[in-house]
């Protein structure tokens, strides 16, 4: 099969390696190759991640930067501490690059949809927010988000993860090390107090800005983002709501996507029951984010979805690369 996988991130450099040698796979990526980056703050854990690059011939260890202990909780009034077990920043774009290296890619690219109708089998829309070759989606919802990549003269202002949930969990603003000097430092929010927050860190805490990037992200979840497919083009990652939105984290849950589409190649019916299978607990989730954004939210009217949301992250605590406690679950859920 001829497969074209437009938009080599995260989720579409994974396909490229897990198919390069059952299939023709062409990569098609609208940076430049000087350009092409990761934007988002490169946190993730390790389990997955070993797991996932495992299956394409790589070693995760190898992209590791920094390995968490604890995550510093700031809730203004209150401040704890989550225990990590996993939880670390990697060289994301340095994984992306080696996992679609011996693949051809047209970088600076972005094709019209019939050019690749007419020479390929398939095309994999793994454009992430862009959604670029799926039809446009009724129920969108996503957050803006901003950041800064810093260097420090003297050493970090943390050494460790550091987060920030804004009011009525609107977004939240992250501090992510990379290394003794160097850390990435950013915010998402509702209300669009990001990128003020963002400055206001840096303000604080000094350092010199050597990149700056911002994007929104997509929090819809699968069951939000159908159709999955449309003529010869399926979706994989975010183009189909592969985010988990009571974090905003899509790495995992995009690369989870693939290996499912691997698995369902050339069934999409049965690629888009398995996806809406797979990640069904994020609706909660999202409700539970949304009823908190709009100050629906009640301990007592909505504890059962806290409590499932708990149940699922619990059991998953390797996923997520933390301790879950339901003390600092009730905190999130006071804010």
């Amino acid at each position: 099969m001829k497969i074209a996988v437009v938009g080599v991130g995260v989720a579409g450099a994974y396909l490229l390696a897990r198919l390069k040698n059952q299939h023709e796979v062409v990569g098609f990526e609208r940076s430049t190759l000087e350009n092409h980056d990761s934007i988002c703050a490169w946190g993730t854990s390790k389990a997955p991640m070993e797991e996932f690059s495992k299956k394409v011939g790589l070693d995760f260890d190898d992209y590791v930067i920094h390995d968490g202990k604890q995550m510093y909780v700031d809730m203004g009034l209150e401040r704890f501490q989550i225990k990590l077990k996993g939880l670390c920043t990697y060289n994301k774009i340095g994984l992306i690059k080696d996992m679609a290296s011996g693949c051809k890619i047209h970088y600076g690219a972005a094709p019209k949809l019939q050019d690749l109708e007419s020479e390929f089998d398939m095309i994999v829309d793994s454009t992430g927010f862009h959604r670029s070759y799926l039809p446009r989606l009724e129920k969108d919802f996503h957050l803006p988000t901003f950041q800064y990549k810093v260097e420090y003269e003297n050493g970090v202002p943390f050494d460790d993860f550091y987060l920030k949930p804004f009011s009525s969990i609107s977004g939240y603003f992250w501090y992510f090390p990379l290394g003794d000097k160097t850390a990435h430092i950013g915010a998402g929010d509702k209300n669009r107090n990001h990128i003020v927050e963002t400055n206001a860190f840096l303000k604080k805490y000094g350092g010199k800005i050597t990149k700056t990037v911002g994007r929104p992200i997509r929090l819809a979840t699968p069951n939000l983002c159908e159709p999955f497919y449309h003529g010869k083009v399926v979706g994989v990652g975010e183009s189909i709501g592969t985010v988990y939105p009571l974090l905003g984290e899509g790495i995992i849950p995009s690369m989870t996507c693939g290996d499912i589409f691997v698995e369902t190649l050339g069934n999409n019916e049965r690629y888009r029951q398995m996806v809406l299978e797979k990640f069904a607990i994020y609706s909660k989730v999202l409700s539970f984010v949304r009823n908190k954004m709009e100050s629906k939210f009640g301990i007592m009217k909505n504890f059962m979805d806290m409590l499932s949301i708990y149940r699922y992250m619990k059991k998953n605590e390797k996923r997520f690369g933390m301790e879950i406690k339901m003390t600092d679950m009730m905190k999130v859920a006071k804010a």
